[in-house]
C-alpha cells in the first residue's frame, strides 16, 4: 500500500512555558512518518529550502520525495502552546507545490499555508482513488503581525472521500460546529466526516455519528496530533477498508502521541501502542443515528 501526501515540510519554533524547541514538522513530516510506522510506502509532494534537513527526517525514514528543494527557505512557524491551545505565527513561506502524477492507493492533502493552488488541488482530487482532506491551510490567513487566523472560505469538496476538521475550522467552512455542520459537509459529497474538539472525537458515516472521548491526560506538545490522527485513519482505511476500525485506530494513535509527552516528531507513535489504544476505543465507542 502507498499513500501520497501533499503538504509543506516546515520548521516549527515551539515555546511551551519556559522551554523552547526548534523541530522539523508540518503534515509532510508527521503524516509521512506515521504512515511509514504503519508499514505503508509514502510519496511526499512538498517543497523545502536548504535549511531543512531532509536526510535526517525524510531519507532515513524511507519517505520518497521528488523535485522538492527550493531556492526559498522552508516554511516556518512560531508556535506558543498553553495546554491544548496554540497560537501560530508565520515566519517564512516556501514556494507552492506543483502537481505531479499520483501512483498511490490514496492521497492525503493537508496544506499549512498557501502551498496548494486551487488548480493543483483539483488535479489531485481528479487523479486519486481515495482523497483525505485536512483543510486547515486553505482557511488560514495572517494579520499585520503575521499571526495566523482563520477566515470563512468556500472549498470545493467534490471527489473528497474523507475530511478532518476541528471545531474552529468547521465553523469557517459551514458556519456552525454541531451535528448539522457535519451533515452539511456530508451533503457536499464527503463520505467520512471526522470532527475533533479537543478530547471529543466524532465521525459521521452514512446515517450514524460515532464518538469517542480521549482520557484526561496532561497535555504537553500538541503539535502534529491532528496530522497523526489523519494519517492513521488514511493508512488503516486503505489497508482494511473499515471506517470504524480506522476511526478507532486514528484515535488510538492520537492518544498514544499525547501519552508519550514527547516534543515534535518524537511523539509519532509505534504501531503497538496505537493498536492497544484502538482496541480499547473500539469497545468504548458510542454511536447514534442522525
Amino acid at each position: 500500500m502507498k499513500l501520497a501526501v501533499f503538504s509543506h515540510c516546515v520548521i516549527d519554533s515551539i515555546k511551551i512555558g519556559d522551554a523552547s524547541y526548534e523541530q522539523a514538522g508540518g503534515p509532510a513530516c508527521y503524516c509521512s512518518c506515521t504512515a511509514r510506522n504503519l508499514k505503508l510506502d509514502v510519496d511526499l509532494f512538498t517543497k523545502f529550502g536548504s535549511d531543512f534537513d531532509s536526510e535526517n527526517y525524510l531519507t532515513k525514514n524511507k519517505i520518497n520525495f521528488f523535485n522538492s528543494l527550493s531556492e526559498k527557505p522552508t516554511t516556518q512557524f512560531k508556535i506558543n502552546i498553553a495546554d491544548s491551545d496554540r497560537t501560530l505565527y508565520l515566519e517564512k513561506k516556501c514556494e507552492q507545490i506543483e502537481y505531479s502524477d499520483i501512483d498511490a492507493d490514496g492521497t492525503l492533502i493537508s496544506p499549512v499555508f498557501d502551498e496548494i493552488s486551487s488548480e493543483t488541488y483539483d488535479s489531485i482530487k481528479q487523479n486519486s482513488n481515495f482523497t483525505f482532506l485536512d483543510p486547515q491551510g486553505f482557511l488560514r490567513r495572517v494579520d499585520s503581525n503575521n499571526k495566523i487566523f482563520l477566515e470563512k472560505t468556500e472549498i470545493d469538496l467534490s471527489n473528497v472521500s474523507a475530511i478532518k476538521t476541528s471545531s474552529s475550522e468547521i465553523r469557517h467552512l459551514v458556519g456552525n460546529d454541531d451535528q448539522d455542520a457535519m451533515k452539511n459537509l456530508q451533503k457536499k459529497g464527503v463520505k467520512y466526516v471526522l470532527f475533533t474538539n479537543k478530547q471529543e472525537i466524532s465521525m459521521l458515516d452514512k446515517d450514524r455519528i460515532y464518538s469517542l472521548t480521549l482520557p484526561n491526560q496532561e497535555i504537553y506538545d500538541t503539535t502534529g496530533i491532528g496530522d497523526i490522527f489523519s494519517s492513521t485513519f488514511c493508512s488503516i482505511f486503505l489497508k482494511e477498508k473499515d471506517s470504524i476500525w480506522a476511526f478507532c485506530f486514528a484515535s488510538g494513535a492520537a492518544q498514544a502521541a499525547i501519552e508519550s509527552k514527547k516534543v515534535g516528531l518524537e511523539k509519532v507513535p509505534k504501531k503497538g501502542a496505537t493498536e492497544t489504544n484502538a482496541s480499547y476505543f473500539y469497545n468504548a465507542m458510542k454511536f447514534r443515528p442522525v
